[in-house]
């Protein structure tokens, strides 16, 4: 099987388990080559996502998409990722909000990115602090507040943590109710994520295979 038929076959797959055709799937692309995203980008896919700058950077010089950030942020990055991601998943705190609005030369959407646990390695921040750095993101000149993104921490069952961050968006929502947004689910959680209300999910592994094996 060629890689374009591997790559196609593991579209469909995961496009016919996305039971809300309102869903955007990003693909993310991290550690795999320009012309597997050459590839998708010519089957139909129009958003990849990146966790480090360097691919990011390199990816989007050669394919034009909507290009993602969900990695950890670092604030001497900061000017880099702007001038490529049209979209930032990874956002929780206010001096990297206040930077990038500082180095973006257009704007750029963003999401929140919320911890159920406050584990702080895992980055992202409680629901009590979401105020502040969405009114950070409102007061800002580049940035449009997009809604909320959380990765569940590991050892929590799927179905009650997608659960509870729906809870958590529909309270957010009531007070910023342009945040309709909520970034949720990967390759092996998608579904229940899309089931409780996610309305971007980023799967890379289930498209583009197991990354132990490259």
């Amino acid at each position: 099987m060629s890689r374009r038929d591997e790559l196609a076959a593991n579209l469909a797959s995961v496009q016919s388990r996305i039971t809300n055709p309102n869903v955007t799937l990003i693909v993310v692309t991290k550690t795999y080559p320009v012309s597997d995203v050459q590839i998708l980008s010519e089957l139909g896919i129009t958003h990849f996502g990146e966790n480090r700058n360097e691919e990011g950077l390199e990816k989007s010089s050669a394919i034009e998409a909507t290009w993602h950030y969900q990695g950890e942020i670092q604030s001497r990055k900061l000017r880099d990722i702007a001038q490529w991601a049209d979209v930032i998943h990874s956002l929780d705190t206010a001096s990297h909000i206040a930077k990038l609005d500082s180095v973006a030369a257009s704007e750029i959407d963003i999401f929140l990115q919320l911890s159920l646990d406050g584990d702080p390695s895992r980055g992202g921040v409680t629901e009590s602090d979401l105020p502040a750095l969405a009114d950070a993101a409102l007061a800002s000149s580049h940035l449009n507040l997009m809604g909320l993104m959380c990765v569940p921490p590991v050892a929590t069952d799927p179905r009650m943590a997608f659960t509870e961050i729906a809870a958590i968006h529909r309270r957010f929502i009531s007070t910023y109710p342009a945040a309709k947004s909520l970034s949720a689910g990967m390759s092996g959680d998608y579904e229940i994520a899309i089931d409780c209300g996610a309305t971007h999910i980023r799967v890379g592994s289930s498209i583009l295979g197991s990354r132990t094996t490259r």
